[in-house]
């Protein structure tokens, strides 16, 4: 099975050329300069388009919340999309939780100040945001300060809220009806992120809590977007919000949004199905492809569009090292010997790969160290030594290997053929991987409930700079899979945090990056690149995938459907 599903990689590897690292390839879909249309529905398989939403209410602290509320929900700040590489800035906004300070909007705030006496952070809201009437719900008023205290001060009384990460907060309050002031009691660097626009910042009102915020038919928020319709594991539907606040300007002309009428997610789990319907336009865009479907869906659908970019999902086993025979470094390192990680991204990704972008993002200027720059230590546990891996084995006592179960997750298309393709390597050296595949409800809650197998073959977001480190390797953490913990490192994090020079930081963090790869927690492996693809009638539009962290939301605003076009084409 093992030299036959290589076989069959190498054979279909018609890969397009690779483009620097993190960066992006993409066609703008508006360089006709064509005028806005209103009107039409958006078709869309999303990054996730294998998951259903998990959850509706901000308070349950799930991961996927912004992507699937984020058309309704709204957040303080959001990402500058006219600064997107698509009209000519820098900022490509595909990685899922990174906005570089230079590419921040207000989105309810109007501005905002870090001030030092007292230490807070003071956010002046815009006047004139409306809530929609929610019949049965809540009335139609304007969104104000109380409303931002309000979500805030319920976001972190929840009991799944992820330790200390409000604790640098001290109170919240809204000094009058379009001002709100977040009291600090220390810095944290990445205030912006967790006050403003990161995962757990959304905007809930009071109402929608009162009638039950889990019910999809309860949410409302202040966003371009209603949520109209959702069944699970097949849609979610949006409609136009009619008194939406914000305007995109184009050709010195400004346009109210949105121009869609309708935004559906289609839920669909099957990669087969995916490529099937993007290419008979059952769906208008499709975000994450593999890499190696791109040949044969170029010929098939010719007119199809297209966006490349490196994954924003770090790929990895972790190892457990609260249990044996993981809590020893030697195994540890050993197992990354074994693997061959070139021969993985010549046959199993086509080419389409990076050996070394994980945990730090090539994007993330001054935080990523290519692996030509890493120590001798680091660079030996991405050079396939089946040799020394047996070596290290016996030194850790285990001569003739051992068993362990692989735990991955079923939704995942490239986990489930990775997989056995890691345990034939490993048991050249003599290691048997039993292998599990979990469906992912019961695969996300074994690793949140510390009852996943000793090996955990995974993806995570690489998120940004400092939650990468933090959530993935700090003790106690909720996706510290490897179940890693040093005192040592986790002061280094604090440090980290309390750091308001960001060279100061940067440096930190490249020094923390190669102390935890040196210690080996996970075997890294590469990280893909994936495409976008969609047709020409999707207009202004380039391949963009987050304006925060995982929220779309604004993107989908922007977006028009050219619909005379679309029926040219026979669709």
């Amino acid at each position: 099975m093992y030299e036959t599903t290589f076989r069959r990689a190498l054979l279909g590897a018609a890969a397009a050329a690779l483009l620097c690292v993190g960066g992006v390839q993409a066609q703008d879909a508006n360089k006709d300069g064509a005028k806005p249309q209103y009107g039409g529905t958006l078709e869309v398989g999303t990054m996730f388009v294998t998951l259903s939403a998990l959850s509706w209410d901000p308070h349950d602290w799930n991961w996927k919340l912004n992507h699937d509320t984020g058309q309704f929900y709204e957040q303080l700040i959001a990402a500058d999309l006219d600064k997107s590489v698509r009209k000519g800035g820098k900022h490509p906004f595909v990685a899922d939780a990174y906005l570089a300070t230079e590419a921040q909007r207000g989105e309810i705030a109007e501005k905002w100040e870090l001030v030092d006496n007292p230490l807070s952070v003071v956010f002046t809201l815009r006047k004139g945001i409306m809530f929609p009437e929610k019949p049965g719900v809540m009335a139609s008023r304007e969104l104000t300060a109380e409303d931002v205290a309000y979500a805030f001060n319920r976001l972190r009384s929840s009991p799944k809220h992820i330790g200390g990460y409000y604790d640098f907060v001290g109170s919240v309050v809204a000094r009058d009806k379009y001002t709100v002031v977040f009291n600090l009691k220390e810095y944290n660097a990445e205030w912006d992120y967790r006050l403003a626009w990161g995962f757990y910042t959304t905007i809930t009102p009071k109402e929608v809590v009162d009638a039950g915020p889990n019910n999809w038919k309860n949410v409302n928020g202040t966003g371009p977007f209603m949520l109209t319709d959702f069944v699970a594991g097949n849609s979610n539907t949006y409609t136009k919000n009619p008194i939406y606040w914000d305007k995109e300007k184009l050709g010195g002309q400004e346009y109210k949004l949105p121009f869609l009428d309708k935004l559906v997610y289609r839920t669909i789990k099957d990669e087969a199905t995916q490529l099937a319907a993007i290419r008979t336009a059952k769906l208008d865009l499709l975000e994450t492809i593999n890499a190696r479907n791109i040949p044969e869906l170029k010929k098939s659908a010719p007119q199809l569009q297209f966006a490349k970019r490196l994954s924003i999902l770090g790929s990895f086993m972790a190892l457990r090292t609260d249990t044996k025979p993981f809590d020893d470094i030697r195994v540890r390192r050993a197992i990354n010997m074994a693997v061959n990680k070139k021969e993985i991204i010549e046959a199993h990704y086509t080419g389409e790969a990076e050996m070394h972008a994980y945990p730090m993002y090539p994007d993330w200027d001054g935080y990523f160290d290519s692996l030509d720059k890493m120590p001798a230590s680091v660079k030996e546990l991405y050079t396939y030594d089946p040799k020394k891996a047996k070596e290290l084995l016996k030194e850790a006592g285990y001569p003739n290997g051992f068993t362990f179960k692989m735990q991955f997750c079923s939704c995942s298309a490239d986990h489930v053929e990775l997989a056995p393709l890691i345990a034939a390597y490993l048991e050249q050296v003599g290691i048997k991987a039993e292998l599990k595949p979990t469906e992912y409800g019961a695969f996300l809650s074994a690793m949140t409930t510390r009852k996943h197998e000793a090996g955990y073959l995974m993806n995570s977001s690489h998120t940004n700079p400092t939650t990468s480190i933090r959530k993935s390797f700090v003790s106690g953490q909720t996706w510290n899979p490897s179940i890693y913990s040093d005192p040592k490192f986790d002061a280094k994090m604090d440090e980290v945090y309390r750091t308001r020079d960001e060279a100061k930081r940067k440096q930190l963090l490249r020094e923390m990056t190669v102390e935890i790869m040196d210690a080996a927690p996970y075997l890294w492996l590469p990280t893909p690149y994936v495409y976008a693809a969609w047709w020409p009638w999707v207009k202004n539009y380039g391949g963009e995938m987050s304006a925060g962290s995982l929220r779309p939301g604004p993107i989908y605003a922007r977006i028009w459907v050219d619909q005379e076009m679309k029926k040219k084409m026979g669709h």
